[in-house]
């Protein structure tokens, strides 16, 4: 590999990364460039794990979300252990699938009708939180070398990075977004029945409550039909 035009381009994503203008584009930019950056690898996906749930997010083929609900379905494998630290580990690598049934029985045992041949799986995290799995696949058996583990492993470093600053540009876009449309709710309701601003929140918390709704959705209902029946 060569590591000088490696770090070129490494350098030009990391910029192109911040860039984006959504979460979702960034993760895609992120799988992408798995695809394109490291030798070997056809495809990648990003798996994230809430408990055992497992989902997947910017995967590059249909493969990825094959492989990922198989390691749910067997509660086991590379990508599925490294999303949750298995054994303290923030990497997973099979390097032929062929010679790894002992480590991943039930995983492997499914797998292998998806025509893979080797794969790799790198936490992405930050100093305050774990965000997921990087998850990156070859059909050829052998195709990650210590090359390409080094490759992925800067890769997920600056995805993780890149993950983590996305999606709290997004969380605050929606509570932003949120504040605006209840604050509209709360005049509609004070002008149509003369209100306070407290009784009318009040009237959108107990809405919310009672229906088991979400505030936003009530608000946004307020919004549109001018009352919480509407």
């Amino acid at each position: 590999m060569d590591w000088r035009l490696f770090a070129t381009q490494m350098a030009t994503m990391a910029r192109d990364l911040l860039a984006q203008e959504s979460l979702d584009a960034t993760l895609e930019r992120i799988t992408a460039s798995a695809v394109e950056l490291v030798e070997g690898c056809d495809a990648a996906g990003i798996l994230v794990l809430h408990d055992r749930r497992v989902r997947t997010l910017a995967a590059t083929e249909q493969v990825v979300v094959d492989s990922d609900r198989l390691q749910e379905r067997a509660g086991e494998g590379p990508c599925f252990d490294a999303a949750r630290r298995a054994g303290g580990r923030r990497l997973f690598r099979i390097a032929d699938f062929a010679a790894e049934a002992a480590r991943w029985p039930v995983y492997l045992s499914y797998a292998d009708g998806l025509g893979l041949g080797s794969m790799m799986g790198f936490l992405l995290f930050t100093e305050d939180e774990d965000l997921g799995a990087l998850d990156m696949y070859s059909r050829a058996r052998g195709a990650f070398g210590e090359a390409s583990e080094t490759a992925g492993w800067m890769l997920a470093s600056h995805a993780a990075v890149a993950f983590s600053s996305a999606r709290t540009d997004a969380q605050m876009r929606e509570a932003l977004a949120t504040r605006h449309t209840i604050g509209e709710a709360m005049g509609i309701l004070m002008g149509r029945h003369g209100l306070t601003e407290e009784q009318a929140f009040d009237v959108l918390r107990t809405y919310s409550q009672e229906k088991n709704v979400k505030l936003r959705q009530v608000a946004e209902r307020v919004c549109s039909t001018g009352g919480t029946d509407g």
